[in-house]
């Protein structure tokens, strides 16, 4: 599915604690079979959907949750969509996959009305309000709640304000950061997955993911959105792109251009 164009931006020094998602609204489109590891959420607005899974079957819903990997092909030509892309390897990730009940899960009404609720402003979903959509989510598909709070490791909420101030180029690499916040490799590691509920690894290339997206929809040219990132180049982010969420960068630029 094309990714449609997004109001959604996020400002420098405002980067969001909860960075493992990605989401999008706009007019739907048509595509092939693919796969990509990120989780999504697809939800018609209003209207169905048609949805091929791996069983090759042609179906119609209200809306999709896929699993990591999964392949699949979206047909929502003429609808209206919110597209969410999820880190399996996230707490709610996680969570999300507990309850599928299998590879890929069709949504009822009732279940869209209630994933929407919230989801209709996906620039949202990149701050604060993203964690509470993801805990609703699990709930609506009949899972457990998911933490609401984590107690934040001072160091570790140090390092989220570096992060926040660091520029494209400066060193990301786990030596550096846990120097800068005065703990050992293994210490910082493991002190951000019970703090944030995630690793440090994804949650950086989340972020990037995040700032990239940013640009793009902003329209920023590819090379500069990568720049911007913290990418080594525009191939780099478009591999990253490719693997993480099935979509080329350049799907994210403003329909008009």
């Amino acid at each position: 599915m094309r990714l449609a164009r997004t109001p959604f931006k996020i400002e420098q020094g405002a980067l969001p604690v909860w960075p493992p998602i990605l989401a999008t609204r706009g007019p739907g489109a048509s595509s092939g079979v693919h796969s990509h590891h990120a989780m999504h959420v697809i939800l018609a607005t209003a209207g169905e959907l048609r949805f091929r899974g791996p069983d090759g079957g042609l179906r119609s819903a209200a809306g999709v949750v896929t699993g990591p990997d999964v392949p699949h092909a979206v047909d929502a030509r003429g609808l209206d969509v919110v597209l969410v892309f999820l880190d399996p390897e996230s707490e709610a990730g996680k969570s999300l996959r507990g309850v599928l009940g299998g590879a890929v899960r069709l949504l009822e009404d009732e279940e869209r009305t209630d994933l929407l609720e919230g989801a209709r402003r996906p620039e949202e979903l990149l701050g604060p309000g993203g964690a509470g959509w993801t805990r609703r989510a699990v709930r609506v598909l009949g899972g457990g709640d998911v933490t609401g709070t984590r107690a934040v490791h001072p160091r570790v909420k140090k390092l989220l304000g570096i992060l926040r101030d660091l520029p494209p180029e400066g060193d990301t690499s786990l030596e550096a950061l846990a120097a800068a916040v005065e703990l050992s490799p293994g210490r910082l590691m493991h002190a951000f997955t019970e703090s944030i509920g995630v690793p440090l690894r994804p949650y950086l290339q989340w972020l990037k993911l995040q700032r990239a997206a940013s640009g793009i929809v902003s329209g920023m040219p590819l090379a500069g959105a990568a720049h911007a990132a913290g990418f080594a180049d525009a191939a780099h982010m478009s591999r990253t792109f490719r693997k993480m969420l099935g979509a080329a960068p350049s799907s994210l630029r403003p329909r008009d251009r």
